[in-house]
């Protein structure tokens, strides 16, 4: 589990096709000492298993799977990354629950500023829609944002970045066109299941109903 606050940057520097799909090696001298062999990294908010820590490099397995939900396939050897170690049970919660479970790709279509803070503005795909929520939070390659403005009509959602996470993270190298990866709020899929559920009654019907209307008068 992460919380979408990126520690470092590290630079892809080595890329090898396999059957699995990819081995990516990626120099991070700031947290290599901090991983070892099965730990759990996140590389642009996707999570991976350290298989391999040699100098201050570690190695990861990037499986098919993840290739087709995710951005890592299109990675080069120099391309920079976000990362963030697996968090620690005592540490501060200061994003919010990122799992490092890609839910797809969405691509920017503008990059504005309003005053010093930087507006990210990206296209809303069928997968992600349900879970677009204006002022709701969301992960854009693993850095824990929340979502400043939503336009149904245009199929966008725009997220405001200060200056520190802009110049600390990769968002500094987007351009137009270029895709990120999306994790939206596990919270907002906990719902939809407990809806689903109750729908197609697999839950017990004397518990208390999950409504529209009681999610609501909880503060949803």
């Amino acid at each position: 589990m992460f919380t979408g606050l990126v520690q470092d940057i590290g630079q892809v520097v080595f890329k090898s096709k396999n059957n699995e799909g990819y081995v990516l090696g990626i120099s991070s001298p700031a947290l290599v000492h901090d991983l070892n062999i099965d730990d759990s990294v996140a590389v642009n908010g996707v999570c991976q298993t350290v298989t391999l820590v040699k100098g201050d490099c570690f190695y990861v397995q990037a499986v098919q799977v993840t290739l087709d939900k995710t951005t890592l396939g299109s990675l080069s050897e120099r391309d920079e990354v976000n990362l963030e170690l697996a968090m620690k049970l005592d540490d501060r919660l200061g994003g919010h629950i990122v799992q490092g479970h890609s839910n797809g790709k969405s691509l920017i279509k503008k990059i504005g500023k309003l005053g010093h803070n930087y507006i990210l503005t990206l296209r809303i795909t069928e997968e992600i829609a349900p879970y677009i929520v204006q002022e709701g939070s969301i992960s854009i390659d693993g850095i824990s944002l929340t979502i400043a403005s939503l336009r149904e009509e245009e199929k966008e959602f725009s997220v405001s970045i200060i200056p520190h996470t802009w110049n600390n993270t990769i968002l500094k190298n987007k351009k137009i066109g270029d895709e990120t990866n999306i994790e939206v709020d596990i919270l907002a899929k906990y719902i939809e299941r407990l809806l689903f559920c109750k729908k197609n009654k697999f839950s017990d019907s004397t518990k208390t109903p999950i409504t529209e209307e009681w999610l609501r008068s909880k503060g949803f």
